[in-house]
C-alpha cells in the first residue's frame, strides 16, 4: 500500500470513537454480512449506490477495498453504480489524489474510465454506470445506498442479499465555492472511516 494511503488509514483508524452509535449499528449489519460469507468462503460483493455513481458511491467503492486490504480481510470485491449514468467528477478525483491515489485514465470519452490504484499491485478501474450494469454483480451481493435520493427511490434491488442505508451529505453542494476542496476531502475521509471501522470489525 502506498505509504501516504497507509498513513492515513493509520491516522482514521484510531479515530473510531468519532462515528455515531447510529452509525456504528448500521455498519455492524454491514459487518454481520461479510463475516457470514467469509464463513461459507464465499466471495464478499458490495456495491455501493449513489444517484449519479460519480462521488459519494465511488468513494464508497475505492475505500471499502482500501480497508478490505489494510486489515488483511480476503475475498471482497467492491463495486459501485447510479439510477443513472453520469461521469467520475473531476473534484472527488482530485480529493483522492491529495491523500496518495495515483489516478490515471484509461478511456477518454463523455464518462471517462480511471485506473485508481492505492498499491503497486493493487488497482480499481472507476467510472460512472448504473447499478445493475454488466460491470456489477447481478446477485449474491450487498447494496449499500449512500445518499438519501436514491435510497428513497431504490426500494428494491434485485438480486441483493442485503440492502441497507448508509448515506452521506453530498460534497456536490459546495462546488464552486471556497470551501469546495475541503468538503470533498472531508465527505472521503468520512468515508474512509466508516469503512476501516467495518473491516477492523471484520478482523477482531
Amino acid at each position: 500500500m502506498f505509504l501516504a494511503i497507509k498513513n492515513q488509514c493509520d491516522t482514521l483508524s484510531k479515530q473510531f470513537g468519532l462515528i455515531p452509535e447510529e452509525r456504528k449499528m448500521q455498519l455492524q449489519i454491514i459487518a454481520n454480512y461479510i463475516r457470514s460469507k467469509k464463513e461459507e468462503n464465499r466471495t464478499v460483493n458490495l456495491v455501493f449506490i449513489c444517484t449519479h455513481n460519480s462521488r459519494r458511491s465511488i468513494f464508497g467503492q475505492i475505500w471499502a477495498a482500501v480497508a478490505a486490504r489494510f486489515y488483511g480481510v480476503s475475498l471482497v470485491k467492491t463495486f459501485s453504480g447510479g439510477t443513472m449514468e453520469t461521469a467520475f467528477h473531476p473534484n472527488a478525483i482530485q480529493a483522492l489524489r491529495s491523500v496518495g491515489f495515483e489516478i490515471t485514465t484509461e478511456m477518454v470519452n463523455s464518462n471517462p474510465h480511471y485506473s485508481v490504484s492505492f498499491s503497486e499491485n493493487h488497482s480499481l478501474e472507476c467510472f460512472s454506470k448504473v447499478f445493475d450494469a454488466p460491470n456489477n454483480p447481478s446477485n449474491n451481493f450487498a447494496a449499500i445506498l449512500t445518499c438519501s435520493h436514491a435510497e428513497e427511490n431504490c426500494p428494491f434491488i434485485s438480486g441483493a442479499d442485503l440492502r441497507i442505508g448508509l448515506t452521506y451529505d453530498d460534497p456536490k453542494d459546495f462546488d464552486g465555492t471556497a470551501l469546495q476542496n475541503q468538503k470533498y476531502v472531508e465527505r472521503s475521509n468520512q468515508i474512509a472511516l466508516e469503512s476501516l471501522y467495518l473491516f477492523y470489525k471484520i478482523s477482531n
